[in-house]
């Protein structure tokens, strides 16, 4: 394969090895262009095979604080964070088709469709499985829909964290953001519409897991909020890895037992 053609042909993880046929026609690298075509259509479509690592939820309105939490876990456990807000907000600055698009509906308000979050963050996650421990999935899912097809198409949620506060407090904190963020869907009218679709969308998702629901106490302070929600992280990760050994412990009967909702108040 010539350098020209091996530009043509990233590694994909899970996609096998992509093969070319050279020649003086120029042949070679067109062929090497379908077959590339043919691994990313893949990976959009097929579900990622035997994911050996623990995939978390993480949900709350609009400036909860979901972001500050996920740096803290990411800083002790290593999990690779993937907001689907700041996947969003990078296609907006490529200033692709696509990107012009979702300007428009995140300056509304409105939801982005399914279709496209759940395939910028399948992307996200199979770029970062070769050297992941985790992944940390914030602010999605949304609705109920983008659950399923993310189970479905995706991998199986393992724990779900849930944020909560109330909207009085969650407009003082994007006000104060907006002060400094230049972002688009950070002035008070649409962030209104933002927790009003938040609020409407939540208890359809936190109901699918009835069986899986763990209420905690209300507590006020950041740094209690950080210990109860990162002990949580090494005994899901643990029990992950031990029932995929075919093992049982004392401390984790069932996965059941650990990976559920857990809703901090």
């Amino acid at each position: 394969m010539s350098r020209r053609e091996a530009k043509l042909v990233p590694w994909v993880p899970h996609q096998g090895t992509v093969f070319t046929k050279g020649s003086k026609n120029g042949f070679g690298p067109i062929f090497c262009l379908f077959l590339l075509m043919l691994s990313v259509t893949s990976i959009k479509m097929a579900p990622i095979p035997d994911l050996k690592v623990p995939v978390i939820w993480v949900l709350g309105g609009p400036g909860s604080g979901k972001g500050t939490q996920c740096d803290r876990i990411v800083a002790k456990y290593g999990f690779t964070h993937l907001s689907s807000g700041d996947l969003l907000r990078a296609e907006v600055a490529s200033g692709s088709a696509r990107g012009k698009e979702l300007t428009a509906i995140m300056e509304r308000g409105e939801l982005v469709p399914v279709e496209v979050v759940l395939e910028l963050l399948k992307e996200a996650i199979i770029k970062a499985l070769p050297t992941s421990t985790g992944f940390l999935i914030d602010g999605y899912p949304r609705e109920k829909e983008q659950g399923i097809l993310f189970e479905k198409n995706v991998a199986p949620v393992n724990l779900v964290l849930y944020f909560e506060a109330s909207d009085e407090t969650l407009v003082k904190r994007l006000m104060g953001r907006a002060l400094t963020s230049g972002r688009v869907d950070d002035n008070e009218e649409t962030i209104k519409k933002r927790l009003h679709t938040f609020n409407t969308h939540n208890d359809q998702v936190i109901a699918q897991y009835p069986d899986k629901l763990k209420k905690g106490r209300k507590w006020r302070s950041s740094w209690r909020i950080r210990r109860t929600v990162v002990s949580e992280i090494p005994i899901a990760a643990a029990c992950l890895r031990a029932e995929r050994r075919g093992e049982r412990t004392t401390d984790c009967l069932t996965l059941s037992t650990f990976f559920g909702v857990l809703m901090v108040r």
